[in-house]
């Protein structure tokens, strides 16, 4: 199997996700639209500069990755296509995500938020080696929601 492809994301791929990936409820909280500074900011080039990345299994298009460096740590973001979800394809596309930011930017951790009410996600973050920081409140989407912030130590697992 051919290593999935991490590509500084395209304005045609961030318009492609932003616009048309629509996700089941309760998971519709991640549709782009939901929130309109997000949006604004994942279809403005310069504001995704060199940070999010298109992710590809061949030539089709699965996913998106977007990190933010905080000194040794790698804060990310990432989606997968909604008609890929839910099918058990989390556990390669999360190793390729983190074996990628591992060569390339050999962080000592990796962070992530994810909503509370997104059990799938947790478990498979979870599984991957991820812990539980903190759980906090986050104003999005228009509303204010219940997150958890969660960290992999780079160091002590490959």
């Amino acid at each position: 199997m051919k290593p999935y492809s991490f590509n500084i994301m395209s304005q045609q791929e961030a318009e492609e996700i932003a616009l048309t990936w629509q996700y089941d409820a309760p998971y519709d909280f991640y549709n782009m639209e939901e929130d309109e500074e997000d949006l604004a900011a994942f279809l403005d080039e310069k504001e995704r500069g060199e940070f999010v990345f298109s992710v590809r299994d061949e030539e089709e298009l699965i996913g998106f990755l977007m990190i933010e460096q905080k000194g040794d740590t790698l804060d990310i973001g990432l989606g997968m296509r909604p008609d890929l979800t839910g099918q058990r394809k989390g556990v390669t596309f999360l190793k390729a995500a983190m074996s990628f930011l591992r060569k390339t930017y050999e962080p000592k951790q990796l962070t992530l938020s994810v909503a509370t009410f997104n059990k799938r996600a947790i478990k498979l973050y979870k599984r991957m080696g991820f812990r539980t920081s903190h759980i906090y409140m986050q104003e999005t989407n228009g509303s204010t929601y219940e997150f958890m912030s969660m960290v992999f130590d780079c160091y002590k697992s490959e």
